[in-house]
C-alpha cells in the first residue's frame, strides 16, 4: 500500500502543480478581456488574435483545472446524504462513484475524441479567421489531457480512499483544505 500511496501523492503532486500554473491564466484573462474592450469600445480596434486568446486561456482554465479541483474535493455535488456521512462512508462512495462514473466517462471521452484531435494535428487545424490563433490543436489536445489527468487523479483518490478504509494515517482532503 505504500507504493500505492507514494504514486497517488506523485499524481496529486502534479495535478497540483499543473492546476496552479493554469489557474494563473485566470487573471492574464480577465486583463486581456479589459484590453479588448478598451480598444474596441475606446478606439474601435480589434484583434482576432486577441479575442482567439481568451478562448484559448478559457479552455486551458477549465479543462487542465479539472483533476486540481478534484485533488480538493471542489466539484459541486449534491450531498443530501453525502455530508452527513463518516469520513469512511464517504471514501466509499468516492470509491464507487469514481469506478462507476468517472473513469468510463472519462475513457469514452478519450476512445470518442480519438479521431477528432489526431485529424485536428494531422491538419494542423488553425482558426477560421486568417489573423487568428492558427492553434487549434492544442485547443483538442487539452481534451485528452483533461481526461487522462481526471482518470489519473481518480486512481489517486481510490487509493487513498482505500487506505483510509484500511486504517491508514493518510487522509483525504475536504473540500477547500490543502493536501501539502
Amino acid at each position: 500500500m505504500k507504493v500505492l500511496l507514494a504514486i497517488a501523492r506523485g499524481i496529486d503532486a502534479v495535478n497540483d502543480t499543473l492546476g496552479r500554473w493554469m489557474a494563473s491564466l485566470t487573471l492574464i484573462m480577465v486583463l486581456v478581456t479589459v484590453i479588448i474592450v478598451v480598444l474596441r469600445y475606446g478606439f474601435s480596434i480589434g484583434f482576432i488574435w486577441m479575442q482567439e486568446s481568451v478562448r484559448f486561456m478559457h479552455c486551458f482554465v477549465f479543462l487542465l483545472c479539472a483533476a486540481y479541483t478534484l485533488l480538493h474535493n471542489g466539484h459541486v455535488r449534491v450531498d443530501i446524504f453525502y455530508a452527513k456521512m463518516s469520513e469512511r462512508g464517504k471514501a466509499r462512495v468516492d470509491i464507487v462513484g469514481t469506478v462507476l462514473f468517472l473513469i468510463p466517462v472519462c475513457a469514452a471521452i478519450l476512445i470518442y475524441s480519438h479521431d477528432y484531435v489526431l485529424n485536428s494535428w494531422r491538419e494542423m487545424e488553425g482558426s477560421l479567421e486568417e489573423r487568428g490563433l492558427h492553434a487549434v490543436y492544442l485547443l483538442k489536445t487539452c481534451i485528452w489531457i483533461f481526461a487522462i489527468s481526471m482518470i489519473a487523479q481518480g486512481v489517486s483518490r481510490i487509493v487513498h480512499c482505500t487506505a483510509l478504509l484500511l486504517g491508514d494515517d493518510s487522509r483525504r482532503p475536504t473540500q477547500g483544505e490543502e493536501i501539502f
